[in-house]
């Protein structure tokens, strides 16, 4: 007779091969954008159970994944010099505005400013005092592009990386507009945080970057998380290393808290814009929060 460790090890077999055939059709057929029920019926299970088994498998749902694969493939036409209906029409989707839904939800841009990369896009730009110490902000019509920290002296260098981030981008110095959103961050009470509008923020990254900038936006403030649980909050424990690369390419920060993962020993590890200065946002952070 099988003991239990057996049977659970064959079940866990039989779950993971059926995963993966799953992964194997919708790679096969994306193009045809099928649904869970064709997926779950390809591997013999109900949709809802294959919904459950797939997420706790993959991290994802079965139709985020196929949503990832039509992006990707949507990504490499235009940048194949495709227009706009026929990419869509390629991957599988009814029109353009399924396209743009698509790029705005996971691209946090339109599908005519990912194939611009940039291009005509206006970024305005200012350096301001702050909490802590020189900040630049980069600001566009559709929101927050970029927040950095510079040392004395040393601003052209951090201009240098917002350009670096956006290269076709249009660069205009404007203290006044910039001067108020700064304010707005780092100055607004408790009070009018509760009652103000989120910011607005315009990402540049791939999928899995901008996951884990979405999974940084859960961290409360003066909490504290190291890489690894991080990783696992995301559903992705093998991906230590790739989550805290991710984390080191935030390109805002304060607004997405890159800040409050720390080192699994507890360390304040390093941070893109210092460690001194790492410390002081968490322990403005944790003074706030008593």
């Amino acid at each position: 007779m099988e003991n239990m460790d057996t049977i659970e090890a064959k079940e866990d077999t039989d779950d993971y091969n059926r995963i993966a055939r799953a992964i194997a059709y919708i790679e096969a057929h994306y193009r045809r954008q099928p649904s869970l029920d064709d997926i779950s019926g390809h591997v013999g299970l109900s949709k809802y159970h294959f919904m459950r088994l797939f997420k706790r498998w993959a991290g994802i749902t079965p139709m985020q994944f196929l949503q990832f694969l039509t992006l990707e493939y949507s990504k490499e036409m235009l940048k194949n010099s495709k227009n706009l209906l026929d990419t869509a029409y390629d991957a599988g989707l009814s029109g353009p505005g399924r396209l743009h839904d698509l790029f705005v939800t996971f691209e946090a841009m339109t599908p005519g400013e990912y194939k611009r990369l940039g291009h005509g896009l206006q970024i305005r730009y200012g350096f301001h005092p702050c909490p802590f110490g020189l900040c630049l902000l980069g600001l566009t019509e559709r929101g927050i592009c970029y927040l950095g920290f510079a040392e004395p002296g040393k601003e052209e260098s951090v201009l240098h990386d917002l350009r670096r981030r956006w290269p076709y981008g249009q660069f205009c110095e404007d203290h006044i507009r910039t001067r108020v959103v700064v304010s707005d961050i780092f100055y607004r009470t408790q009070t009018d945080a509760k009652i103000s509008k989120p910011f607005h923020m315009l990402l540049k990254g791939t999928n899995f970057q901008i996951n884990v900038w979405k999974g940084l936006l859960n961290i409360p403030a003066g909490s504290r998380i190291c890489y690894e649980d991080l990783a696992n909050l995301l559903g992705r424990p093998g991906a230590c290393r790739a989550v805290a690369s991710a984390v080191a390419a935030n390109p805002l920060g304060y607004l997405i808290p890159c800040h409050r993962v720390i080192a699994k020993s507890g360390k304040i590890s390093d941070y893109h814009w210092g460690r001194i200065r790492k410390s002081a946002l968490l322990g403005w952070e944790a003074g706030i929060t008593r």
